[in-house]
């Protein structure tokens, strides 16, 4: 058994692999070792790990400290790790480890097609992987929480407006006015991209994934695969692949 960590700006996502297949995921706040102990209590079988943060890796050096003498694997995944794919951004060093993982566990699902992946997260991350197995590169473009928040931030009278799935083309009032431009506006950047690649590249897919995955996948008409757990599949196959 395998062990991802993915420690996000929000939350640490933790999921347990057994076979290539994610038998128990968590959510939580902040990564410490007394919640590591009683996963690989529960899960005696987990001998190896890998892990990933945006964050100082010395927030979480107690936790790693105790992962590498534990267990007989453990990465903490970074640019000089070997991936399964090819890297062809041109500045490798800031690209996010989450991004290329995300990608690597798009080519798992879609090993010879194209593939197109939202991500949405604090940031909405789009990122391109070739049927050639070639990681091309993506942008960055912020996630419904920061656009909220950005409005209400740079404005004298716009309210601070909380995400909900209750939205409309056009709004009313202020709030619904805020809301629905976010989300509207993140709904038809998406189905710019898509309509964009979709004329460039022949078999096409998108995968969808992140804390919003589902909800944008079922605004959109495209076909789509919609998964929560594509970071933490890429970080297992990177993983397995550095063991073989």
């Amino acid at each position: 058994m395998n062990l991802s960590i993915d420690i996000g700006n929000t939350l640490t996502k933790m999921a347990v692999i057994d076979k290539g297949q994610v038998v128990d995921i968590y959510k939580i706040e902040k990564l410490n070792i007394e919640f590591v102990q009683s996963v690989l209590k529960s899960y005696p079988k987990i001998d190896s790990a890998i892990m990933i943060t945006c964050k100082d890796v010395n927030d979480n050096k107690e936790s790693i400290d105790y992962l590498r003498s534990t267990l007989s694997t453990f990465i903490d995944f970074n640019s000089s790790i070997t991936v399964p794919i090819t890297n062809l951004y041109k500045s490798p060093l800031t690209l996010g480890c989450d991004r290329l993982a995300a990608a690597i566990g798009a080519k798992a699902i879609y090993p010879n097609n194209n593939v197109l992946i939202f991500d949405f997260g604090t940031a909405i991350t789009i990122d391109f992987v070739s049927a050639e197995n070639e990681y091309i590169g993506g942008n960055i473009s912020p996630g419904i929480s920061m656009r909220l928040n950005a409005l209400n931030y740079y404005t004298e009278n716009l309210p601070l407006v909380a995400f909900d799935e209750d939205f409309n083309l056009i709004g009313t009032h202020t709030e619904q006015a805020v809301l629905n431009g976010v989300i509207n506006g993140i709904i038809f950047e998406i189905e710019g991209y898509i309509s964009r690649f979709d004329e460039k590249y022949t078999d096409l897919r998108i995968i969808f994934t992140g804390g919003n995955g589902n909800f944008f996948a079922n605004q959109v008409k495209n076909p789509i695969f919609a998964t929560y757990n594509l970071v933490v599949f890429g970080l297992n196959r990177i993983l397995e692949y550095n063991a073989e």
